[in-house]
C-alpha cells in the first residue's frame, strides 16, 4: 500500500517481516526503487541482443564468419596486378588450394572471362545457383570453370559465388588475357 499526501509521511507497506512492513524514509526508498527499475530496463535490451546473437540462424553466423575471414588474391597480368577479395567458403578454400594458377582467360558471351581449373571444386554448402554483377568472381560447377564477370549477368543454376574484384575491372576487357592468379597473403 502506497499513500502519499503533501506534508505527511505515512509508512509504505512492503509486506516484509524484516522491515516490519514499513519504510520510514520515502525519498531514499523511491530513489533506490527508481535506480533498480532503471538497471532492469537497460539490462533487458542487452540481454535480448545477446540472446538474439546466440540464437542466430546458422546461415547468419556463417555469413558473419565468412566476412571476418576474407581471403585476398591477385591476378597478375603482364602490365598490371588486380587484387580481389574472396569469401570464406568450402568452394573458395578449394580454389585457393590450387593457387598459383597460370592460364589464358577466354571471353565468353561478351560478359565474362573464363578459365578451366585443373580439377573441379567442391560444391559443399554452395547455393544451387546465383546472379552476378560486374566484378564478381564465381565458379561454374557444371563446366568446372572459373568466371570473372565484366558485365552483370542474371541467375544461373550451378554458379557459385567466390568473391569480388577490388578494382581494375577494365583490365579484364582490354589487353592480353594471360594471367597468373596467386594468393596475396
Amino acid at each position: 500500500m502506497l499513500e502519499m499526501k503533501k506534508g505527511r509521511s505515512k509508512p509504505i507497506d512492503l509486506g516484509c517481516d524484516t522491515c516490519e512492513g514499513t519504510v520510514k524514509n520515502k525519498p531514499i526508498f523511491l530513489a533506490l526503487l527508481l535506480t533498480m527499475l532503471a538497471c532492469v530496463t537497460f539490462a533487458i535490451p542487452s540481454i535480448s541482443r545477446a540472446e538474439q546473437s546466440n540464437n542466430a540462424s546458422p546461415t547468419q553466423l556463417e555469413k558473419t564468419n565468412r566476412e571476418a575471414n576474407k581471403m585476398k588474391i591477385r591476378f597478375v597480368f603482364d602490365d598490371r596486378t588486380v587484387e580481389a577479395t574472396l569469401d570464406d567458403t568450402p568452394s573458395t578454400r578449394d580454389f585457393v588450394s590450387q593457387l598459383p594458377l597460370t592460364f589464358d582467360l577466354e571471353d565468353y558471351a561478351s560478359t565474362e572471362k573464363i578459365a578451366y581449373l585443373p580439377r573441379k571444386l567442391t560444391t559443399e554448402g554452395a547455393p544451387k545457383g546465383s546472379s552476378s554483377s560486374a566484378g564478381d568472381i564465381a565458379y561454374y560447377a557444371p563446366w568446372g570453370n572459373l568466371v570473372i564477370f565484366y558485365k552483370s549477368f542474371g541467375y544461373a543454376s550451378g554458379l557459385i559465388p567466390l568473391g569480388k574484384l577490388d578494382g581494375g575491372l577494365e583490365r579484364f576487357t582490354k589487353g592480353s588475357s594471360h594471367v597468373t592468379i596467386e594468393s596475396a597473403e
